[in-house]
């Protein structure tokens, strides 16, 4: 797939700003500050597309993006501890209700941090996915902080945490651009389509 353009689209705050469209809708999902919009940025070939921030937990509604073939829906970022717990349930009931239909999400990108074990969040968004019948992906994120030799058995570590295939875990770095290509092609097969369709939104 070669993504030509990517622009904003809106931001949704609830149900009812939820988009749905002609085209297939890609979710990119994991917890604050694991690389969301560097994964964005990174698939569109643009540096400012999404807005990245050093401060965690700036991410509280779902972000729409066109990406000509698809739509792209950037969620907010869980497991951060320093937002209310009733900022926490925000997120949790927006997540929930993104998720509730599954016919709204051709697939999902679940973004974990290569260096580390998945978290407790990080199993409950899978559980979550795999409850929901909803077809993912899981992409280990700042592979460029790992040594080259280190990166397959963190892969590894990952799969088996989340009770995959290790098929189904990409390494990603924004830095050097490793796994992009491999997304691209996975994105070739979910979308099927060539991206002629243009822009057909329509709130829920």
């Amino acid at each position: 797939m070669i993504i030509k353009e990517a622009k904003f689209i809106t931001s949704a705050a609830n149900e009812r700003g939820f988009l749905t469209d002609v085209r297939p809708t890609i979710a990119v999902c994991g917890r604050s500050n694991v690389g969301k919009s560097s994964f964005i940025n990174l698939l569109a070939g643009r540096k400012k597309l999404a807005r990245t921030s050093a401060e965690p937990g700036r991410t509280r509604l779902v972000n729409y993006f066109d990406f000509g073939a698809f739509i792209l829906a950037d969620l907010p970022g869980y497991g951060f501890a320093r937002v209310s717990k009733a900022e926490k349930d925000r997120w949790a009931a927006l997540l929930n209700s993104f998720f509730s239909d599954s016919g709204r999400v051709a697939h999902a990108f679940a973004l974990v941090d290569i260096r580390h074990d998945p978290t407790a969040d990080d199993k409950t968004m899978i559980s979550f996915l795999y409850a929901s019948r909803i077809p993912f992906t899981i992409v280990a994120t700042k592979s460029d902080k790992l040594a080259k030799t280190r990166v397959k058995e963190a892969c590894r570590r990952i799969a088996s945490a989340f009770g995959t295939g290790e098929d189904n875990v990409i390494a990603l770095s924004s830095v050097t651009g490793r796994g992009k290509e491999e997304i691209l092609s996975l994105l070739d097969k979910v979308v099927g389509v060539s991206g002629e369709s243009g822009p057909e939104f329509a709130e829920e």
